[in-house]
């Protein structure tokens, strides 16, 4: 797992809603571990979510204007969590930049303030990045 460095003196949004997230995450990866495509871990994560009552969408959609006029495309990100927590779900080796910019992406659209990144494709733990916005 990524997590930033530990400095006592700073404070994380959403703390106890984004250790319960993570909690359900870990979970998931104790039971099925890595290799399957990110459609398996969202339909894992609906299940641990309700398991354990965190409030969440699925694959909301998020509409995007330009210039104050909305445009026929939408952004659809695999979980908000709490109505405030964008959750995103990768299968990949890596997490790379181009994923980060999708979760940043993300909260301007949304006006959201955290997002978590999450790599179930890393071995031999999940991987999850905090993204403040």
């Amino acid at each position: 797992m990524t997590m930033p460095l530990r400095n006592p003196t700073m404070t994380y949004i959403f703390r106890e809603e984004s250790f319960l997230i993570q909690g359900a995450i870990f979970e998931v990866y104790k039971e099925i571990g890595v290799g399957f495509l990110e459609a398996v871990y969202q339909e894992c994560l609906i299940r641990e979510f309700t398991f354990r009552k965190i409030p969440f969408v699925s694959q909301p959609e998020f509409e995007i204007s330009y210039k104050g006029e909305k445009i026929p495309l939408t952004y659809r990100p695999d979980f908000v969590c709490y109505n405030k927590i964008i959750v995103e779900l990768k299968a990949a080796r890596d997490i790379t930049d181009e994923f980060r910019a999708q979760i940043h992406n993300y909260l301007r659209i949304s006006g959201f303030k955290l997002g978590l990144l999450v790599n179930f494709g890393n071995y031999p733990k999940v991987a999850i990045e905090r993204i403040v916005y």
